[in-house]
């Protein structure tokens, strides 16, 4: 290479790192589309709480007297996550085919609505269970594209703060729905369950109706081929004109990205299981991230807390589970910040070792001392705040962070459904087997506290998975971490990577070769025009 050529790369590159107009507009965005975690966590902390209401326990459980059993129990609170499931799977092709944002809205104003009317209006298991699962059809929909549209629309040097935000949402859903919780639980009528699940209308018209307002994600519409349309939602993002340089810049940049994935063809599903450049080991790590995200067992508080703590002997156990959500959604903010400072590997293996610990005193305290000693259900509810606090700063944010920023674009979509998919079939796998672990009696495997000694173990995998897969991609854009998996074998050696002159900038693709060539057809032409 010339002296001349390596000093236009240079030029090119160093232009690149701080382009002109605002970042608020994408940030913004991305804090929005956040707003979509609320239906999840809202719709989490509503059905622990609405299965320990009196008025429910007098007229739902078959049989009365008893309560709901555990296969009641499994049935209603594991139907959600069923249709999340499923929901998450079919996102990519709405994502891929409508778009990132027509799929959010669709999924919140239509099918979610629908879920929540069923619900409404339900006054025994099957048609409150039908309404669960079409609702957390439309909650799948969601959560596999919001970390999608948020990760293509947020600046690199905030998109994990911001995609964790999801996360945030979610913890404030939860919140939200166990203060409604204990303002209708003791209404002697329907409202009592009722107006709780009728309240999640305003969260889904707030996220529908917004999104109708905000620019689908230029990188949707590169992979659609449209130009113009690309170019003009750059211009909302980054606000400023259509025809400015720099934004010109950056679409040219997305293009070629764009271009060179597709040159080995048209993406598929198959493809989510290519070797190239790593596509299947980024598979593998999103989907085991979701996973074990659910096997540390936060669910397990949420989704049966009430009814665990009034088991375990405390006498106000929803004034404990608001307690819990209050640790839950002020933890998280720190998380948010720590994904951005202290970066993804070490958040998420410092945060397993806090949970593992955590976890384990409890199932020890719980084993050790009986359930009427006072202390020792102190100690329950501190260790158990503990463990939340540690799950929200670390695990809960940055899991989405990760899924969402490590697929490259010609699969993103299809490898960021199945990480979701993973999340929902383990929250369902947990949500249904929980009754039968902790219950007693005929059927059931009467752990109680000691489920503990389970999740524990859960957490310690958790370290050693975050250490032996994940990659460090603090502060690289989205096409930066392509070459971070190219190019590093070891994630513990990921932390030190350093991108290449030719590596994607802002966003945006600048192989050097390509911008060389480029830069000599244009002396030819305007030699030749000479």
């Amino acid at each position: 290479m010339g002296l001349e050529n390596s000093a236009l790369v240079r030029k090119y590159v160093n232009v690149g790192e701080k382009r002109a107009g605002s970042t608020s507009m994408g940030i913004f965005v991305g804090l929005f589309a956040a707003f979509g975690g609320i239906l999840f966590g809202y719709d989490t902390g509503t059905i622990s709480g609405i299965m320990a209401m009196p008025y429910v326990l007098a007229r739902f459980p078959k049989n009365i007297d008893d309560g709901f059993s555990s296969s009641e129990s499994s049935l209603i609170v594991s139907i959600l996550s069923v249709g999340t499931f499923f929901g998450a799977l079919l996102a990519p092709f709405l994502s891929d085919t409508l778009g990132r944002r027509w799929t959010l809205i669709i999924s919140s104003l239509i099918v979610f609505n629908l879920g929540i009317i069923l619900q409404t209006a339900a006054d025994a298991i099957p048609m409150l269970c039908a309404g669960r699962a079409i609702a957390g059809f439309g909650v799948g929909l969601i959560s596999a594209s919001i970390p999608l549209y948020q990760s293509e629309c947020a600046p690199k040097w905030i998109r994990g703060a911001i995609v964790s935000c999801y996360q945030f949402a979610i913890t404030i859903g939860i919140l939200l729905a166990a203060c409604v919780n204990e303002g209708t639980k003791d209404r002697n009528d329907s409202g009592s369950y009722r107006i709780p699940i009728a309240v999640q209308f305003l969260w889904a018209l707030i996220l529908g109706g917004g999104l109708f307002f905000l620019p689908e994600t230029p990188r949707f519409w590169v992979s659609k081929g449209q130009e113009a349309k690309a170019r003009d939602s750059l211009s909302r993002l980054r606000r400023i004109p259509a025809d400015h340089p720099d934004l010109i810049e950056e679409y040219d940049d997305i293009k070629a990205s764009f271009d060179f994935e597709m040159a080995h063809g048209t993406t598929s599903w198959l493809d989510c299981f290519s070797k190239r450049n790593r596509q299947v080991y980024r598979l593998f790590t999103g989907i085991w991230l979701q996973a074990f995200q659910q096997l540390t067992g936060i669910n397990f508080i949420f989704y049966y807390g009430t009814p665990f703590f009034q088991s375990a002997g405390i006498k106000n156990p929803f004034t404990i589970s608001i307690a819990t959500n209050i640790v839950n959604v002020f933890m998280t903010l720190p998380g948010v910040v720590l994904i951005e400072t202290a970066g993804r590997r070490k958040v998420l293996i410092y945060g397993a070792v806090c949970m593992c610990v955590s976890e384990l005193l409890i199932a020890i305290v719980g084993v050790a001392v009986s359930e009427e000693n006072k202390s020792a259900n102190k100690v329950l509810v501190a260790f158990t705040c503990t463990f939340i606090a540690a799950f929200a700063s670390t695990w809960g944010p940055c899991c989405w962070a990760v899924v969402g920023e490590i697929f490259p674009l010609r699969t993103r979509a299809k490898s960021v459904a199945m990480s979701t998919a993973s999340n929902w079939l383990w929250n369902w796998a947990i949500a249904y087997a929980t009754p039968y672990l902790v219950n007693t009696g005929p059927g059931n495997a009467g752990l109680q506290r000691k489920v503990f000694f389970i999740w524990g173990g859960c957490n310690f995998l958790c370290i050693l998975f975050a250490w032996a897969f994940v990659m460090e991609t603090k502060g690289l854009t989205l096409e930066q971490v392509d070459e971070l998996y190219e190019t590093v074998a070891s994630p513990w050696k990921s932390s030190t990577f350093v991108p290449s002159a030719h590596a994607f900038q802002d966003e945006g693709v600048l192989h050097e070769d390509a911008y060389i060539k480029d830069t000599n057809d244009k002396a030819e032409v305007e030699t030749s025009s000479v």
